[in-house]
Parts: structure tokens; C-alpha cells; sequence
């Protein structure tokens, strides 16, 4: 999982190569143990019982937590996957940007635990533990639960499903570029970039608790797919060709310097698509990140909602009207005094729907392409 998480580009925590001791953890958690008394009654291999129902009670911890968590019982699995969380935060890059409001630990980080809905009972006794064996826990500790991901067909592991949408994605270039894409140096990047923006949108595109299903034999992946990550990419690699060509029409004196945008007329934005992209993306993109920002780590409450679909589903329909506005509309025109406002009325908008577009693609942890 850590290989497909890494093919994917998103920087993951890996554990230490040296289990961490355990030894402090287990001096502190052998003085909080219920009496001996327990002792005939616990499992093999149970160091005791210890209490957490004190700690689910505790206001401001109570809301989320599963009613019925009483106690724990501690094992030395327990403890090393405790050690592990410790080592984690201790070792919180510095630079990494700030994910906590003042006051969220002494580290000054969240803790996100992304685990399955058969695990979040058992998690929950672990968040719980590292409070009550540790006085440096942060504060503020996060679930985030995701549903069940199954394959239709055949199973196969994370990095043969990496490797099947990548192989898709090459196949799909090479058919609408023609020869082989591969012996261009460039398209290895691109490649790379495409295939994990598939994969990011058909992922993503589900609620995180429900269940995602997914095709490795799905052979629909086009840049004419209008439900892909790829159809995305596409249309942002067409916006900054179209200001590429602008730029170029410039420097040889086709067309003259971009006017301030005080004196743009926008009452020559008169096509219907024109107004969809402004009233469908670039007007309702402030509240979308409003949206997200209420679901940062620092809310209250136990669980973390990820609203992943959400994005995806705006930046596909961006795409999708985009598309559809650059296939019947000439925005650049021919190179005449009279033709101009309306050209940099038309491109102005276009520079707000890129400017959307890439903070968009930032959300998802994708770079915008300037060709494909």
C-alpha cells in the first residue's frame, strides 16, 4: 500500500525501519491497570484491562465516541502500534504547514487516523490509550473513516491496479497522438501525472464511507471521457494552450498588451456559455472552499467528513462547460482593433476558470499540465 500510495505522489508517514520501545508506554500502563483480580479471566497473551470510560466522558471528548467503549484490553500489539503513533509525531517534519489551531498539542499537530469502518471501534480504544498513557498527546485526534474498496472481476493488489490505469492511459495517448508517446522524454512525466489524476477522480469521486467499486478493465479512459480525471487534465492542458497561442500572437505584434482589467467591457460577454462558466464555477468557488475549510481538523467533533466527491464533481463540470464553450466559441479572433475587447473580455474570463481550475486540482494534490 505505501508503493501505491507513493505512485499516487501523496506523502505518507512510513514506519520506522527500528520498532520503537515500548518500555515507558508499558511502565505507565502496567501502574494503570485494573486489580489482579482480573488477571484468571483475561485472554492469553492480555498484559490486564484498563479503564476509558472516565475519558469518553470527559467533555469535549465524548461527542463521536462509540457509547459502548468501557475499557481496553492491552496487549503488546496494542502498545507497539501506540510506540508507532508516538515515533510519528515526534518526528512531524518542521516545515510541514501548520494543521492546528493553538492549543492542539504539544507538537502542535492533528492526528488523522484514515482507517475502515471495521476498524474504527478498535481505533478508538487507541486514541483513547494514547491519551491516557501520555501526556504529550495532541489534543486533538481525528477519524476519518472510509468505506470498502472491491474490484469487479479478478482481485488485484493497489500497485497492479496503478499499473493497469497507467497502461490505459499510455494506450489512450498513443491513439490520439499517434506513433509512441514513450520515445517523446517529456511524456514519461505526463504519464505519470495522467495516470494518477485517474485514478485521484475515480477514487474520490465516491463519499469516503461509501463503498467504491472499481473496473481495472474499464477501457473508457479518453480525453473525450467526460467523467475522468483525464478529461480534467485535458481541458487544463487546452486553457493554458490558449494563452500560450495568445502570448505568442503578442510577441510578433498580432495582438496588443493585455489592458488593465478596469477597462475590460464585460458587456460583450453576451454567449450563454459565458455566463454558465461564471455563474456555474467562478461565482460559486468561494463558498465551495468555504464549504471545506468548515471540515478542516481543527472542527470540533471526533470524525473527520471529507467531501473529495464534492470537488471532483465541480471540477468535471467546470471541464464539461468549458469544453463545451472553447468547441463552439473562437476566442482568440482575427487580429482587428474592433475585435479586441470583446477577445480580452472572453480571455479575462478564461483566466479566472484557469485560476479555478488549479486551485481545484491543488485540493486534490494535482499539478496543473500545460500540454498533454
Amino acid at each position: 500500500m505505501l508503493t501505491f500510495l507513493q505512485q499516487l505522489r501523496v506523502d505518507w508517514p512510513a514506519a520506522s525501519p527500528t520498532p520503537p520501545s515500548t518500555g515507558t508506554l508499558r511502565s505507565r500502563a502496567l501502574a494503570e491497570l485494573s486489580p489482579a483480580r482480573d488477571a484468571g479471566t483475561l485472554p492469553p497473551g492480555v498484559l490486564g484491562r484498563l479503564s476509558l470510560k472516565e475519558l469518553v466522558e470527559e467533555q469535549g471528548r465524548a461527542a463521536g465516541y462509540d457509547p459502548n467503549l468501557d475499557s481496553c484490553l492491552l496487549t503488546e500489539d496494542l502498545l507497539s502500534a501506540l510506540a508507532e503513533l508516538q515515533e510519528a509525531v515526534r518526528h512531524w517534519p518542521e516545515d510541514s504547514p501548520p494543521a492546528a489551531a493553538p492549543g492542539a498539542g504539544a507538537d502542535g499537530c492533528v492526528v488523522v487516523h484514515v482507517l475502515s469502518c471495521e476498524d474504527e471501534f478498535q481505533q478508538q480504544k487507541l486514541d483513547l490509550l494514547w491519551w491516557k498513557l501520555d501526556d504529550q498527546a495532541p489534543l486533538r485526534q481525528k477519524h476519518l473513516v472510509c468505506g470498502p474498496v472491491r474490484a469487479v472481476g479478478a482481485a488485484m493488489t493497489a500497485p497492479e491496479y496503478y499499473e493497469s490505469r497507467h497502461a490505459q492511459v499510455c494506450k489512450a495517448s498513443a491513439l490520439k497522438r499517434g506513433g509512441d508517446p514513450a520515445q517523446d522524454p517529456a511524456w514519461t512525466e505526463i504519464a505519470g501525472v495522467l495516470s494518477v489524476a485517474t485514478i485521484k477522480f475515480e477514487m474520490l469521486s465516491t463519499a469516503p464511507r461509501s463503498q467504491l467499486l472499481l473496473a481495472p478493465a474499464d477501457s473508457s479512459i479518453s480525453t473525450k471521457g467526460t467523467k475522468s480525471g483525464i478529461f480534467v487534465m485535458y481541458n487544463c492542458a487546452r486553457l493554458a494552450t490558449l494563452f500560450e497561442s495568445y502570448k505568442r500572437s503578442e510577441e510578433q505584434g498580432l495582438y496588443p498588451p493585455f489592458p488593465s482589467v478596469a477597462s475590460l467591457d464585460f458587456s460583450l460577454l453576451q454567449d450563454e456559455g459565458e455566463w454558465l462558466l461564471l455563474f456555474n464555477s467562478v461565482l460559486p468557488f468561494p463558498e465551495l472552499l468555504s464549504q471545506l475549510a468548515a471540515l478542516a481538523p481543527t472542527t470540533p467533533g471526533l470524525h473527520l467528513p471529507a467531501r473529495t466527491e464534492t470537488v471532483c464533481k465541480f471540477l468535471v463540470q467546470l471541464s464539461m462547460d468549458f469544453s463545451s464553450y472553447y468547441n463552439r466559441v473562437h476566442v482568440l479572433g482575427e487580429p482587428r482593433p474592433h475585435l479586441f475587447g470583446q477577445m480580452f473580455a472572453r480571455l479575462q474570463l478564461l483566466r479566472a476558470i484557469r485560476e479555478v481550475l488549479h486551485a481545484g486540482l491543488a485540493l486534490l494534490g494535482l499539478p496543473p499540465l500545460s500540454h498533454i
